[in-house]
């Protein structure tokens, strides 16, 4: 395993960073103790993949979100609270989007839908993006030199290893979008 992280290691991040997020980086960013990763390559690798998910989907709304929505009338209504919440709240959502669970993939398509420019777009998703990537790789790594992780680790515990830390990082996402429906008046039973 640990010829494949040094191999594939970062790539891999990348990858699991623009599929998925917190699982995958903090699963890297937990072997940073051990020194299989680098704890600035690891930011960066999270970053870059965060930030192309969201520029993928912010394009997909930017280029024909509202063709696509102004034909299925259902979904129009169900975007209405969304709407409406970023409207609200656009700064806040701009600056801390990427720590919002549940809302990662639709957020950055509701901002391409509101018309922001992709240049103004641009440096938002910077900031959230290097923010994101370095909380959530300074949590894991304090989480590997707390459980003194390596590749070993993964190993011999890897279903435990990366269960704990994807429900970590559900529970907190969670948590925060429990808070978020809550302020946009939504139900809270994952129907969004």
């Amino acid at each position: 395993m640990e010829e494949f992280l040094h191999q594939y290691g970062y790539l891999a991040l990348a990858l699991g960073t623009f599929v998925e997020g917190e699982t995958a980086i903090l699963v890297a960013s937990s072997l940073v103790y051990s020194g299989v990763f680098s704890g600035p390559e690891t930011i960066f690798f999270a970053f870059i993949g965060s930030f192309a998910s969201d520029w993928f989907y912010f394009l997909i709304g930017r280029l024909n979100g509202n063709y696509f929505v102004d034909r299925r009338p259902s979904l129009k209504a169900r975007l209405e609270p969304v709407s409406r919440f970023f409207e609200s709240h656009r700064l806040q959502i701009l600056l801390s989007y990427r720590f919002l669970y549940g809302f990662r993939t639709i957020l950055p398509l509701m901002i391409g839908l509101t018309g922001v420019r992709p240049f103004h777009f641009l440096g938002y998703s910077v900031f959230a993006g290097l923010l994101w990537a370095t909380v959530v790789g300074t949590v894991g790594y304090f989480a590997g030199e707390l459980f003194q992780l390596t590749p070993r680790s993964f190993e011999d515990h890897g279903l435990i290893v990366v269960l704990s830390f994807g429900t970590f990082g559900f529970l907190i996402g969670l948590a925060i979008k429990h808070f978020a429906e809550k302020k946009m008046q939504l139900p809270s039973s994952g129907r969004n």
